[in-house]
């Protein structure tokens, strides 16, 4: 093994024959990816083929058939024998295909929740999936990152890691990036390394990756994991136990159908296959894997509404939200910050003329006499870490990589001919505090290199040297305007130092509430002269001259009004919780519908009030500004006390608590940290809160469905219970042979009962209340249709049976079974919807429905009148008149279960919840 930690930067980058400021080039990524492979991890809790083949035919009610077969043997009766086992072939190619498709399913939602790395690759930073690092990548990392391999940092600058996961240090690591002497250090003691499965905490740093996938120290942990075993989802747990309920109910009523079987005179082979068969009948086994493979296709189809689903039971959960509390910047506006405003002491240029004319795109000019302007430039972009690149389709064009504020800073920069760049190689960053959302500001310090510039780097340094009267460092910061103004002493107006009295702290804040006012995210800009690096950096930001203000705008998404009316209307409160100004903050949530009128609170008023306090106004409150991460915690916290579901929005290292915490924590997948995507149930792959609110209607679109097919299968194996146990008080034969039983549960809880999972929302879905989370499958009356529907359908099956059978006709139980079928199909047309009628959701609006339907249909016909296949069934020929006739029964199923949605649809009727 390469001791890493006791190598140089340098002695590194050599072994991998890399240069850090190109990193790789793209052929020479792709040869090493082909040679070490992906950056992955062995996934042991995915299941192979052959255990999902192994656990299909040992289900319970495979091994129930199987035991009925056994039991064929023994009685010689090898046609019934024949004909279980191919039933249970084909049950089993059936649980098969879904659950395979689901692994395949979920195994692509878990390549997509890969965290995203930014590497220098042919000299250009680019973001790319973390399995897709190769040894000798060189790796951009900063505060929220996860890290993705095992990496030897070459440059660090306050950077620090939380190693907890991999050493059992609670406290945070500080790194740095000198050789260490010692081998055979310990891992946690390697303070010159990034390991995978850790995290950037604070600072930012460079480092080639040295060893990836298997190989990482994660990876050797990893292979010693031999397996991982998921834990069933909530609505799992709850179908569990529901058909444990069911197995003892149905065993008892298995056991008295036996029993009057036997009193009626049949044999006791008959009997004992029936009860087999009626057994298998009864209890919905396969629920709980119908459930996740139905849980797995919404969260596929989620991913192309670009929500991540990672962990399956959010999709329940979904449908239960009450409360969105929600980001602003990226999520309700469009995250496409431009600098529209430069304020200084001297005045306000409006860029605005300038972004609107197409013509003129490139730079724009900076009046001679406002210097001011082109030091707030420089400070602004100094005193950011994101990368400039111009664009690809027009080289005149600028972009920028990174954070949206800053990368806003960095192009409007360059806009005005100051490239990041060239004002990096003019002023080198020496030391940097970074962002910090209690500080609520950044800073870096610089020094000046004797290098020749371009002319307008030197202009602006020409500004700052007069500035800064020989000084030879500069310190910048950026953040809050309130932050700045309270570690600044002075103000630079017309060319000059002035003191900074409270007549202009007044100006300038009231200027920044004009801006915010009008929607703009306002950030202040200072510098100060330095003489020295001092040994405790924070002792710095003290005695700064404030240069000005940046106004940016980022307007709201045009779809996001849409998605807060309808949150209202379906009973969803949206509340946006932003550290930007209350003004900005209320500007937006006006112009989003989001508030027309109500207080905003602060983070200064929060931080004043007691838990409950908070308590007893978080039901009134729908804006929160200016609020650090910490205070989300407390605002889950007291919605969640108040009985409320929340789903909540985050993107910092600091969010992760608050995502925990809540019922559906929502990560940004594109400004977001990979620790606040670890802690999340969802990641939005694009940052719009109109994709919450249609994640929530797809989640309860996925519970109505599961409910629907619930209620279609209780209802329907409770028919058969029925007419079974009906019939011998009848003084009837059984009505049914052991494989027509296995034949209706095979062709009626199959297919069909998968489509219903499929079946379109219905047209309140979002304009209802939310699903209360403990709420009982059978409540909204669905208990009471299972009840009403499979005593229906054993009325008329059995009416029409006994009515022939007292007529001694032979067709008598075959047209039993064949109405069994077909009523079965008719209820499960009719309960497409809870409420509306067939003809209003539209017959054809569910494909996969109607498809199912008519093959059950078909296959019904084939077992009736196919010549070889009726000694296996037991049928006989059906003639016309009684084949018309379960179409008819059927019918009345059909319109009973429409007169039931009538009666539920008029004033005052029972709404389906």
């Amino acid at each position: 093994m390469n001791a890493w930690h006791t190598r140089t930067g340098d002695e590194t980058l050599r072994h991998f024959a890399v240069d850090a400021a190109l990193g790789l080039s793209k052929p020479e990524a792709a040869k090493r990816l082909a040679e070490h492979g992906p950056n992955e991890l062995v996934d042991r809790g995915a299941k192979s083929r052959w255990r999902i083949l192994w656990e299909q035919l040992t289900a319970t009610m495979v091994l129930v058939l199987l035991v009925a077969a056994a039991v064929s043997i023994f009685l010689r009766d090898y046609k019934d024998t024949i004909a279980i086992l191919a039933i249970v072939i084909l049950n089993t190619v059936l649980g098969f295909t879904q659950e395979h498709r689901a692994e395949k399913a979920l195994a692509a939602l878990r390549r997509l929740a890969q965290p995203a790395v930014r590497v220098r690759r042919n000299g250009h930073v680019q973001t790319i999936s973390a399995a897709g690092l190769v040894p000798g990548d060189i790796v951009l990392f900063e505060a929220g990152n996860a890290v993705a391999a095992d990496c030897r940092l070459v440059q660090a600058a306050s950077l620090r890691a939380q190693e907890a996961a991999l050493t059992g240090e609670s406290e945070p690591v500080e790194k740095q990036v000198e050789p260490l002497p010692a081998a055979e250090l310990p891992v946690g003691d390697r303070t010159n390394m990034l390991f995978a499965g850790t995290v950037v905490t604070y600072g930012r740093g460079e480092a080639v990756v040295v060893a990836t996938g298997t190989r990482t120290e994660l990876g050797r942990i990893a292979e010693m994991i031999q397996s991982i075993r998921a834990e069933p989802t909530p609505l799992q747990k709850r179908l569990d136990a529901l058909g444990r309920w069911l197995a003892v109910a149905a065993l008892a009523v298995v056991g008295v159908i036996f029993t009057l079987g036997l009193l009626r005179g049949e044999s006791v082979q008959i009997m004992l296959l029936t009860a087999v068969s009626l057994a298998v009948a009864a209890v919905p086994e396969g629920l709980p894997a119908v459930v996740t493979v139905t849980l797995a296709l919404g969260a596929q189809r989620m991913l192309r509404r670009k929500a991540l689903i990672r962990k399956l039971p959010a999709v329940e959960t979904l449908g239960s939200v009450t409360v969105i509390c929600t980001d602003k910047t990226g999520t309700l506006t469009e995250s496409r910050i431009t600098v529209t405003v430069l304020e200084t002491s001297a005045g306000r240029l409006d860029l605005t003329p300038h972004l609107l004319r197409p013509d003129d795109r490139t730079a724009l000019e900076v009046p001679r006499e406002r210097p001011a302007v082109t030091l707030l430039l420089v400070g602004g972009a100094l005193c950011s870490d994101a990368h400039l690149e111009r664009a690809s389709d027009d080289p005149r064009e600028y972009t920028a990589l990174g954070d949206p504020t800053e990368s806003a800073l960095v192009v409007a920069a360059a806009r005005l001919h100051l490239l990041k760049p060239e004002l990096e190689q003019a002023l080198p960053r020496m030391a940097e505090l970074p962002f910090d959302s209690d500080r609520k500001r950044m800073m870096t310090v610089h020094h000046f290199a004797a290098n020749h510039h371009p002319a307008s780097v030197a202009a602006a340094l020409h500004s700052l040297e007069h500035a800064l009267a020989g000084a030879p460092l500069v310190a910048f910061a950026k953040g809050a305007v309130d932050s700045l103004l309270g570690v600044s002493t002075r103000v630079w107006t017309e060319g000059r130092m002035e003191p900074l009295d409270d007549d202009e702290r007044t100006r300038i804040l009231a200027a920044g509430e004009r801006l915010a006012g009008q929607g703009m995210r306002v950030l202040g800009v200072a510098f100060r002269p330095l003489a020295e690096v001092p040994a405790e950096l924070e002792r710095a930001e003290a005695q700064f001259v404030f240069l000005g203000m940046v106004g940016m705008i980022d307007p709201p998404r045009p779809e996001v009004k849409e998605a807060v009316i309808t949150c209202r209307q379906a009973g969803i409160r949206p509340v946006m919780i932003t550290g930007d100004h209350p003004l900005t903050a209320l500007h937006i949530a006006r112009d989003t519908s989001l508030i027309d009128h109500g207080r905003v609170l602060t983070g200064l008023e929060l931080a004043r009030m007691s838990k409950s306090e908070l308590v007893e106004v978080v039901e009134k409150v729908s804006v929160y500004a200016r609020v650090s991460p910490s205070h989300k915690l407390e605002i889950v916290s007291a919605l969640q006390s108040r009985g409320e579901i929340v789903a909540m929005t985050g993107d910092g290292v600091n969010d992760a608590p608050a995502l925990k915490r809540a019922d559906i924590g929502v990560a940004m997948g594109v400004t977001g940290t990979d620790v606040a995507r670890e802690a999340s149930d969802m990641v939005l792959l694009d940052d719009n809160f109109a994709t919450i609110v249609a994640a929530v209607r797809e989640g309860r679109v996925i519970y109505d469905n599961i409910r629907k097919f619930i209620q279609y299968l209780m209802a329907t194996n409770s028919s058969e219970i029925w007419v079974m146990f009906l019939a011998p008080l009848l003084g009837m034969p059984l009505p049914l042979l052991p494989l027509q039983i296995l034949w209706i549960n095979l062709v009626t809880d199959g297919l069909p009962a998968l489509a219903l999972a499929v079946e379109p929302a219905e047209r309140d879905i979002m304009r209802r209340p939310p699903v209360p989370p403990g709420q009982s499958l059978f409540a909204g009356g669905v208990g009471w249709h299972v009840l009403w529907v499979g005593l229906l359908i054993a009325a008329l099956c059995l009416g029409a049976g006994h009515w022939r059978w007292t007529l001694n006709d032979p067709s008598w139980q075959t047209l039993v079974f064949t109405m069994l079928t077909f009523t079965q199909m008719a209820n499960c047309l009719a309960i497409r919807s809870r409420r509306d009628s067939l003809f209003t959701v539209g017959v054809f609006s569910n494909p996969a429905l109607l498809g199912a339907v008519a093959l059950t249909f078909v296959l019904q016909l084939v077992v009736v009148y196919t010549p070889f296949l009726q000694p296996f069934f037991g049928t006989v020929n059906l003639p016309a008149r009684w084949l018309a006739l379960s179409i008819a029964l059927s019918a009345v199923v059909f319109l009973a279960v429409e007169a039931e949605k009538w009666l539920r649809r008029r004033p005052g009727g029972t709404r389906a919840t």
